[in-house]
């Protein structure tokens, strides 16, 4: 496995209800790579967005969706989510501010 660097690890925001809920409480949750660890995700936030300080991280591995189409099955690609807590002190991410 080649290394992972910090701004391949996270892929994309997630927005949802639940996520947005979680924003008042300094929570912000990415789509991750799959083979990314606790400290790899910590490191690329607060390398990718300054003045963040991450508090924890909290990750999930999601199993593909069974899908169908005709008379085949078939499987989507595994997700990993991380929940990024912030400290109090620290700064919000940009992203996330105007939604």
């Amino acid at each position: 496995m080649a290394a992972i660097q910090y701004y391949d690890v996270i892929l994309k925001p997630v927005v949802t209800e639940k996520s947005m809920a979680g924003m008042s409480e300094k929570k912000y949750t990415f789509l991750v790579h799959t083979e990314a660890n606790k400290t790899q995700i910590k490191e690329a936030v607060e390398k990718m967005f300054e003045g963040t300080k991450v508090k924890k991280v909290n990750t999930m591995n999601l199993d593909g969706k069974t899908k169908r189409r005709g008379n085949t099955y078939g499987k989507t690609s595994k997700v990993k989510k991380a929940i990024v807590q912030l400290t109090e002190d620290s700064k919000e991410i940009e992203i996330f501010a105007g939604l």
